[in-house]
């Protein structure tokens, strides 16, 4: 228990370095670990041909942007399933390099993810945190909506009670309830679903984002969001 305790608190008055999917989970987790630590910047693992984020399929447009509007420098890298593991370390010494002592992940409770960043930090000599660490999925959601975040559902498993019109809705405390009711996980913490956050407390200005075309692929359907390149970030 108390090396759990030392995950949820690893942060506090250390440098840090945050996994960043651009999701709700890391944002939140981003948001707590920046009011007792110092961040220097987001890592964020992109698909072998570099053109979208390995977690949530974003643009590194919008990933940039992101990082902009929030007020950290975003470190990418691209990498297969096969050299991710060793692609991944070689941002973690980097950030290293640049203070960090510490990686902060948005994992609430799934052991494996956890045990993978221990180990993975471990070999780089930082320490891990996990703000989230076995919170009560309900409290984690609410505790984000309530902060005035904005989140943009991405993808959906067709297989695990999602279904495309899920696509593109916002998280507010009604569709959670929505959600509970057809006994989906309101943190989608089964792959249930992704989401990209626009707009919230640690964001100079919310994102402008246009949506594209439903894809699907197998149970998956997908909503791409792309930078409006019509709204001039650089003037908000």
């Amino acid at each position: 228990m108390a090396e759990l305790m030392d995950w949820k608190n690893s942060a506090r008055g250390h440098k840090f370095i945050a996994s960043f999917s651009g999701g709700k989970d890391s944002v939140l987790a981003l948001y707590k670990a920046v009011k007792v630590g110092e961040a220097v910047g987001l890592i964020v693992m992109l698909e072998e041909e570099g053109k979208r984020s390995r977690s949530h399929g974003m643009p590194p447009e919008l990933i940039h942007a992101q990082g902009k509007s929030i007020g950290l420098p975003i470190y990418t890298a691209a990498a297969s399933w096969t050299d991710y593991e060793k692609v991944f370390m070689r941002l973690l010494e980097n950030a290293k390099n640049l203070g960090a002592e510490v990686l902060v992940t948005g994992d609430l409770d799934m052991p494996a993810h956890g045990c993978w960043h221990e180990k993975v930090t471990k070999n780089a000599g930082l320490k891990l945190g996990m703000p989230l660490w076995e919170m009560n999925h309900r409290e984690a959601v609410e505790e984000f909506i309530n902060l005035g975040f904005v989140t943009i559902i991405v993808t959906v498993n067709l297989s695990l009670g999602m279904q495309e019109d899920d696509l593109g809705r916002t998280l507010t405390h009604e569709y959670v309830r929505e959600l509970e009711a057809r006994g989906i996980d309101p943190c989608g913490e089964g792959g249930e679903f992704h989401t990209t956050v626009i707009d919230g407390p640690i964001f100079k200005y919310p994102i402008p984002v246009r949506k594209g075309e439903i894809t699907k692929d197998g149970e998956y359907a997908f909503l791409p969001l792309e930078l409006d390149q019509m709204s001039d970030i650089d003037t908000l």
